[in-house]
């Protein structure tokens, strides 16, 4: 059955389901998000086909099939429970489409990240607290915490510049292990390891390893490889870089 507001459905549906994948959330809830908001507008014929790129989306057999690239992708964990907030009140019919749109376009618009200093200053203190999670000393705490806030800042910003997350996580894991070395061969320093393993975790993938394996649980094996190969790949990329200041 197709509803009055048909394209309006859609537009609401595919920016519920952008927003998602572009805030780090799993495929299959991006693809449940979108059914539940199709079946509350009588799109019962309705078939979402979401991947970490893109969405392929049909409200019914008659009309022509969307695509949505998804370009850019972060963790952002409070704006997927914001869409999911609004398509639970449009399928309890709480809200109208026009409401829920409008709300759908407001996060996107004026959903706001903290200052990016701030994410530093959180990335540094994360790595010394993980460093002493780890067992390390208090006297390398200090070292952690520049050493994880430096890498976590070039990371960002070479990511922004490139666009290639190898090459940022890349560089800045060097930058780490250079720091690293650099304050143990100092004497500033007691354990280069642990300094290092505390400083590259704000960099690890860990939402994207979760993300990966319960989408391939869910049976949607094509996003659930290439979320693992993107881990993956980072990962490598982290362990390049400490290697290669090892090695010398």
């Amino acid at each position: 059955m197709e509803t009055p507001d048909y394209e309006l459905a859609v537009e609401c549906c595919l920016l519920a389901g952008r927003l998602m994948m572009e805030s780090g959330a799993e495929t299959y809830r991006a693809e449940d998000t979108m059914d539940r908001m199709a079946n509350s507008q009588q799109l019962t014929e309705s078939q979402s086909f979401v991947t970490p790129t893109g969405i392929i989306f049909s409200g019914t057999k008659k009309k022509p099939t969307r695509l949505v690239r998804i370009n850019n992708r972060n963790t952002d964990l409070e704006r997927i429970a914001a869409v999911n907030a609004v398509s639970r009140k449009l399928a309890n019919a709480e809200i109208n489409l026009e409401e829920a749109y409008i709300e759908l376009v407001k996060i996107e618009t004026e959903h706001k990240v903290f200052p990016f200093w701030i994410q530093i200053i959180a990335a540094a203190f994360a790595s010394g607290a993980f460093l002493l999670m780890l067992g390390g000393e208090i006297m390398d705490v200090p070292t952690a915490i520049i050493a994880g806030g430096i890498g976590y800042a070039v990371a960002s910003m070479v990511e922004v510049k490139t666009r290639v997350k190898f090459f940022a996580e890349f560089l800045a894991a060097l930058f780490i292990a250079l720091i690293a070395t650099g304050s143990v061969s100092l004497g500033l320093g007691i354990e280069t390891d642990k300094i290092i393993i505390g400083s590259v975790m704000p960099l690890v993938p860990g939402l994207l390893i979760t993300n990966a394996v319960r989408d391939l649980m869910a049976g949607h094996f094509v996003s659930g490889l290439s979320k693992g190969a993107e881990a993956a790949l980072t990962s490598f990329a982290i362990g390049v870089g400490v290697a290669l200041v090892l090695s010398f």
